[in-house]
């Protein structure tokens, strides 16, 4: 009876492993940039979404102004909202207040337009800007800015 001396090798060649190591280093130089990129999407989806609540915030209390006959403020969630051409002021007493924002997540600055910018980004252009109603009948003018997001 004669025993086999032969061994079967298991494991990877040197081929194999420069392979493997080469299609990691193509997904990772492709996946690492589109991780960076969320991270600006996610900046201008908050930025997009405060902006929907600003101007929400100013419409709701519009519309409170014009049934309660156009008062100089109105209740809104228990907060006393100043009033300007029947749409929230811009200051920290009109629209701030109107929208019952997160100081966490935003910061309020009045101003001439007042802007809500996000808390923790140190980045400009990354803000929704609100200017009061000017009493010719239009609305506040409310955009959002995220070219600096």
């Amino acid at each position: 009876m004669q025993r086999s001396t032969k061994q079967k090798n298991s494991g990877f060649t040197l081929i194999e492993l420069i392979v493997v190591i080469t299609i990691i280093g193509i997904l990772a130089a492709v996946a690492i940039p589109r991780l960076s990129n969320l991270e600006r999407e996610a900046r201008i989806a908050s930025v997009q979404g405060l902006l929907g609540a600003v101007k929400s915030a100013a419409m709701l209390a519009h519309a409170t102004s014009l049934v309660q006959g156009a008062p100089a403020t109105i209740s809104m969630e228990a907060q006393v909202v100043n009033m300007l051409n029947e749409y929230p002021t811009a200051a920290a007493n009109g629209i701030a207040r109107a929208i019952a924002f997160d100081a966490i997540d935003y910061t309020f600055s009045a101003g001439t337009p007042s802007t809500f910018t996000l808390s923790g980004y140190s980045g400009s252009n990354c803000e929704v800007r609100y200017s009061a109603a000017d009493g010719s009948g239009a609305p506040p003018a409310i955009v959002a800015v995220t070219s600096g997001c």
